[in-house]
């Protein structure tokens, strides 16, 4: 039985793709949370945008770092996410014409998933990457973030984008912890 890509040694340039996806990532959702607690809250075309693209960005990235990392097929978890991360920007979508109560519990299903996803490929890499802690954190509190968006999905109060702000944040955080740690290991 051939060991799958992601069980290999990573090469060098495998290392600096892993780091420059983390910071990548990283990035974006600085840059969404920025928006969405400043101008989005204000700007309802705004809300929706950001609303579907991050679903839509991680559809991205997902599908990115599998191909990058040995294919889709060799990457089930990645694949996975893929998927719910394309359904969950659709559902997204299709809420924001009911209101936004809806959003949330699309986002809470999208939360748990890839969450749990995001954890599987954290243990997965843990062998030959290291440092993917954070990542296996990460995944662990997407999913219990999960719960709390049905929670907020099931109450009478009206919320906004800012209600996904700290998930994002939070994301942002891991993602740029887990490039630094990469980084620190490999020099």
């Amino acid at each position: 039985m051939q060991p799958t890509p992601v069980d290999q040694p990573p090469a060098q340039s495998a290392t600096h793709w892993l780091k420059a996806y983390y910071f990548t990532r990283g990035a974006f959702s600085v840059i969404w949370v920025a928006l969405a607690v400043t101008i989005a809250r204000n700007v309802p075309q705004l809300a929706a945008a950001l609303l579907v693209a991050y679903p839509a960005w991680d559809a991205i990235a997902n599908y990115s770092d599998a191909k990058k990392s040995g294919g889709l097929k060799s990457n089930l978890s990645q694949t996975l996410n893929l998927v719910v991360s394309v359904l969950t920007t659709v559902g997204v979508a299709i809420a924001l014409g009911t209101n936004m109560n809806a959003v949330l519990a699309v986002f809470g299903v999208w939360a748990i998933l890839p969450g749990l996803f995001q954890l599987a490929t954290a243990v997965r890499r843990w062998k030959s990457y290291g440092a993917q802690w954070v990542m296996i954190l990460s995944g662990a509190q997407s999913a219990l973030a999960g719960t709390f968006f049905f929670k907020l999905a099931a109450g009478s109060a009206t919320p906004d984008i800012t209600a996904i702000a700290p998930y994002a944040a939070f994301g942002a955080f891991y993602f740029l912890v887990s490039a630094s740690a990469l980084f620190i290991r490999r020099n």
